[in-house]
């Protein structure tokens, strides 16, 4: 497992998150990121961009399979936010609460947290801001781990903000590709 969560580090130090984002607490046996970015959107549009188009916003490169177009999320209680490549198959998180244009929650562990058996609460906030959405992405993760999860912390807020950041372009674009 050190070697995968070395492997993990590694791979994504070099990230760079977007302009609000907060390491909220970091210890040993789990952490909280946020990350925060404004859109020129409403609430409800924002959201169903979430569900709906995270296939053209996630960054295939924090795919299993290198190909964004073959994530779902099922926005429904017990619904999946997966991966489908045909036999390849993750479930990444469950959905566990909805309040469109709000809120979604999801549940599990992200990437290689999964593989370790760490598992979190992951927020998708969305909060309506000067003529447009202030979207929050949250994340508490934790569990046992040989390893000492606060060093994990930075690197994931910084993949966090690739992933909010890949949403709030999408959603800029407007005319480009991106509901309005």
């Amino acid at each position: 497992m050190k070697a995968l969560a070395g492997a993990f580090l590694l791979a994504v130090a070099t990230v760079a998150g977007p302009a609000q984002a907060a390491i909220k607490d970091a210890q040993p046996n789990g952490f909280t990121v946020e990350n925060s970015e404004w859109v020129p959107v409403a609430p409800q549009v924002a959201y169903a961009a979430l569900v709906n188009d995270v296939g053209r916003w996630w960054p295939a490169d924090h795919t299993w399979w290198g190909d964004a177009s073959k994530l779902s999320i099922s926005d429904k209680v017990g619904g999946c936010f997966c991966e489908i490549n045909g036999a390849q198959q993750a479930w990444h998180m469950t959905v566990t609460f909805t309040d469109p244009g709000k809120l979604m929650r999801m549940t599990g562990g992200l990437g290689p947290l999964q593989g370790m058996g760490l598992h979190g609460a992951l927020e998708w906030r969305f909060v309506e801001e000067k003529g447009g959405t202030r979207i929050t992405l949250w994340y508490r993760a934790g569990g046992y781990t040989p390893d000492d999860m606060s060093t994990f912390a930075p690197v994931v807020d910084k993949v966090q903000g690739l992933q909010l950041g890949g949403l709030a372009a999408f959603l800029r674009k407007g005319a480009d590709g991106a509901p309005r």
